[in-house]
């Protein structure tokens, strides 16, 4: 029944109707794709859920001053001292930079440091809900009116930040997807050493991105979907990578059945039909896994979980109907120069993998114990793992101005006063509330409460780092002080509060999250297998293989990324939802390898015993699941392209873990479980026969191909 719909998906004429469908549905979506960055929201208080007490706070504060102002410092400095001239320069600047579009409000000061060395500007602007995008063209024009000869000019504050983030996002579409498809192409030009046959591949996965960032922008600007540049920048390379495993698989699948079949239309409809199931169930874990974000506390991996769950359920559906229809419609010559002719013996019966299982025959219990230490090892790297926020100056892989800029207004004892601390109260409790901040130690002294509709605003200066932890310790003990005062109703919120909130509602994500991604994957599991034993087995070495990476990629931060890459301080820590980010990707991403490998398995042990059947799969897939797992950490490096600590470090540890699962975990350790158990791994269904279907010793001796 199955053959039978895989067979008319590609048959004579409906391949052409699958092709004539897809190039349409290309043309529209790609059109709306490329308005994609238009409906994203970068703005760190859009990430938060609504129970956070800065989001609570924000809704109060609105009487007082709208949400999309954004208060950019200008700051000057000169080692030697500013002169009175520069003062003179710099106070005559002030109308012009009031003039400026986008300005509300009054401009304030120059604000010169006691040291005499730097003085600092303050210009409030608002462009609207996406007024973020016109950021770095406004810093552009603040340089240029604020330029003074001998006198360094630095943009920062909450205006120099988002300016700096929109830089580093920056054709993040198109600086990923080139240089993940130039990676991609490099690698299957060396895994089909062929130069026709990876265009088919490319250009499915390059449909079925254009297809998922169309509907997600639909989603984005209909459906209150959040999509930011992370997420969008994820999805890239989510979509290319898993596209193009699933095209490894099929295609190598393809290959085996054009041996055994005369009409490339029936060797196709097998090919689809037996690696299909594989496909499905790896693209469905992914899926599931990427939906369970949904439950996450913070909006923005709310957000990435639904727009990377379509990501990948539009490249299953293009991978399993246009690239079947592509490879039969082009024909075997597609394969030239080593064109798979009907007949013709199948290479991975004698290969490299078949060699590799006859040398883990011999003694597979030493192979799987010697293997789970040397990971269990690697997971010592976690005790340096630091994941408890990066400040603002770690953020980035170098040093944007705004950076440089909050440094030198730390240095000469300026505060950032872009950044307060905002707290609104019953309006009746004002002055009880302004007592209580009074006594918070390192909090700047307090305004005289503003009063409109019954709520008072007070602020107050943090000094130093806004994503500090410095400064979060001020907020929380802000809020004690204030929640403190009876009938105040007093919320604490601002900038500080709202990273606070970020690494606190990160944090109970990890805890949530990482458990019930695991459940639902191993009933994905059951379900595909019929078994327990397996799965809880594949279960264990994944949970494994991400320890290792994690531990490893720890280790990579401390000791080599933080001493060569400029600006390295960084990678000395990392961003709260890293653990959970990196855990999702890994689980979902490094299941498939053990979908490939043990659907096949179980396929082959029906005919051949567990044992040989064992064999059989890791020569047959090894060579797939090893250039599938380049492909997928190919492409997640790339992230390291874009200056943010947090997705060169999640790429890291996401590429590292897809190399330990493909060439360790799955093609040697699972192997390894396989061959010492034997058809105990199937238990409790029927190829749980009770008896020893093979012997080991015979298996490893033997020279003859195996019957792939």
């Amino acid at each position: 029944m199955h053959r039978q719909i895989a067979g008319k998906l590609t048959g004579r004429v409906t391949k052409w109707l699958v092709l004539v469908f897809w190039i349409l549905v290309f043309g529209v979506a790609g059109t709306f794709a490329q308005k994609l960055t238009d409906v994203q929201n970068n703005e760190a208080s859009s990430w938060l859920p609504s129970s956070a007490e800065s989001t609570q706070a924000l809704a109060k504060l609105a009487p007082f001053m709208d949400q999309n102002d954004i208060p950019t410092v200008v700051v000057y400095e000169r080692p030697s001292g500013l002169t009175a001239q520069d003062l003179a320069a710099i106070k005559s600047q002030v109308t012009e930079l009031q003039d400026m579009n986008g300005v509300v409000g009054q401009v304030q000061g120059p604000i010169p440091s006691q040291d005499g060395q730097v003085a600092q500007t303050i210009v409030t602007y608002n462009f609207g809900h996406d007024g973020w995008n016109k950021l770095p063209d406004t810093a552009d024009r603040i340089r240029e009116i604020a330029a003074i000869d001998g006198v360094t000019v630095h943009i920062a504050g909450a205006g120099g930040q988002a300016a700096d983030s929109a830089e580093a996002f920056a054709g993040i579409d198109g600086t990923l997807l080139f240089a993940t498809l130039g990676v991609v192409i490099l690698i299957l030009l060396l895994t089909y050493r062929s130069p026709i046959l990876w265009i088919l591949p490319i250009f499915s996965a390059v449909v079925a991105l254009m297809t998922s960032e169309g509907v997600i922008y639909f989603l984005a600007k209909y459906a209150d979907l959040t999509v930011n540049g992370q997420s969008q920048g994820i999805l890239t390379v989510l979509v290319v990578g898993a596209g193009t495993d699933y095209a490894l698989l099929l295609v190598a699948r393809y290959r085996e059945e054009l041996r055994r079949h005369d009409d490339r239309h029936e060797a196709m409809a097998f090919a689809l039909h037996r690696a299909a199931p594989a496909i499905i169930a790896s693209a469905a874990t992914v899926v599931v896994g990427m939906l369970c974000l949904g439950l996450a506390d913070m909006n923005s991996t709310a957000g990435l979980g639904p727009v990377n769950a379509i990501g990948v359920a539009v490249t299953l559906v293009v991978m399993v109907t246009l690239l079947p229809a592509l490879l039969v419609i082009t024909g075997r010559w597609v394969f030239w120069p080593k064109r798979p002719a009907f007949g013709s013996p199948e290479p991975t019966a004698s290969g490299f993998w078949a060699k590799v299982g006859r040398r883990i025959a011999v003694r597979p219990r030493t192979v799987w114990v010697g293997t789970s230490v040397v990971l269990l090892i690697a997971c010592l790297g976690l005790f340096k793992l630091d994941a408890h926020g990066l400040n603002s100056e770690e953020q980035y892989t170098k040093e944007f101005d705004s950076i440089k800029g909050q440094r030198v207004l730390m240095t000469h004892g300026l505060v950032d006063s872009s950044n307060p601390l905002m707290v609104v109260a019953n309006a009746g409790q004002a002055d009880a509330v302004t007592q209580a901040l009074s006594g918070v130690a390192g909090l700047g002294e307090a305004s005289q409460p503003v009063v409109k509709d019954g709520v008072a605003y007070i602020s107050a200066t943090v000094p130093g780092d806004v994503a500090g932890q410095a400064a979060f310790d001020t907020v929380a003990a802000a809020r004690a002080a204030v929640h403190k005062v009876s009938g105040a109703d007093a919320l604490v919120g601002g900038t500080s509060a709202i990273y606070l909130d970020i690494e606190k509602a990160s944090s109970r994500d990890n805890k949530v999250i990482i458990p019930v991604v695991l459940i639902v994957v191993m009933l994905i599991l059951m379900l595909l297998l019929r078994a327990l034993v397996a799965p809880l087995l594949l279960m264990a070495t994944v949970i494994l293989s991400f320890g290792a990476a994690l531990g490893i990629s720890t280790l990579l931060f401390h000791y080599v990324f933080a001493k060569v890459i400029d600006h390295g301080d960084g990678f000395l820590h990392a961003d709260a939802s890293f653990p959970l980010f990196v855990f999702v990707f890994l689980v979902a991403l490094g299941i498939d390898y053990n979908i490939f490998l043990m659907t096949r398995v179980r396929e082959e042990t029906a005919t051949k015993g567990t044992r040989q059947g064992s064999l059989v799969a890791l020569s047959a897939t090894g060579g797939v699941i090893t250039s599938a797992g380049l492909v997928l950490a190919a492409t997640f490096a790339v992230l390291g392209s874009i200056p943010l600590v947090f997705l060169a470090e999640m790429g890291t540890a996401v590429a590292l873990g897809v190399m330990l699962d493909t060439m360790i975990v799955r093609s040697v350790l699972v192997t390894a479980l396989n061959l010492d158990l034997g058809h105990r791994i199937w238990w409790p269904s029927k190829l749980d026969h009770g008896s020893d279907d093979d012997d080991l010793r015979e298996l490893a001796q033997s020279d003859e191909p195996l019957p792939v």
